[in-house]
């Protein structure tokens, strides 16, 4: 899978908003020539917290423009490092690395909660509302991880636990 160009995901992902380079760049408090660099591939390392400022105006995680950028380690259906760490588990391994994230999920939503009451219950400097939502944005990808690591494990805890039962009933005393 050939890996897409930060400049070219912000601009796909700018137009699909129906934005211009100049409303995004006024909305995210950033200069238009910067964003015309970036998005033209001139500019192919934008500093991260550019990155941070514009992901939200555009439904593009800012998780994975760091990842396009070669600065985070996605974890996808098709990382196969990942994928096969988590496939290799047995046992009560296999059964913490569930418990491990599902709980993740859990805390991350009671987190993702208690920040939304702050942000309603509150009245925020803007800075400090974009740090929250930067946060909120971050548990989310987190929890999309721990989903898809949840999916993997049931599906190995199935393998493992179909083949023992196998094993067990081509030895009982049912079959001749």
């Amino acid at each position: 899978m050939v890996k897409k160009r930060i400049g070219n995901a912000i601009k796909e992902a700018r137009e699909t908003k129906g934005l211009s380079q100049r409303k995004l760049a006024k909305l995210a408090d950033i200069n238009s020539s910067e964003l015309s660099k970036i998005e033209s591939g001139k500019r192919k390392n934008p500093a991260p917290y550019i990155l941070r400022k514009r992901s939200r105006y555009i439904d593009l995680n800012y998780n994975e423009m760091m990842y396009l950028l070669d600065l985070s380690f996605e974890f996808s259906p098709l990382n196969p490092f990942i994928k096969e760490y988590y496939v290799s588990l047995k046992g009560e391994e296999l059964d913490g690395a569930w418990i491990m994230a599902q709980s993740s999920i859990e805390n991350n939503n009671l987190m993702i909660n208690y920040l939304k009451e702050q942000i309603n219950n509150y009245i925020l400097k803007q800075n400090d509302k974009d740090k929250i939502l930067d946060t909120i944005e971050d548990l989310e990808y987190q929890n999309a991880t721990n989903r898809l690591i949840t999916c993997i494990l049931d599906t190995a805890k199935y393998q493992e636990r179909r083949k023992y039962y196998g094993e067990l009933f081509s030895k009982s005393c049912f079959r001749k």
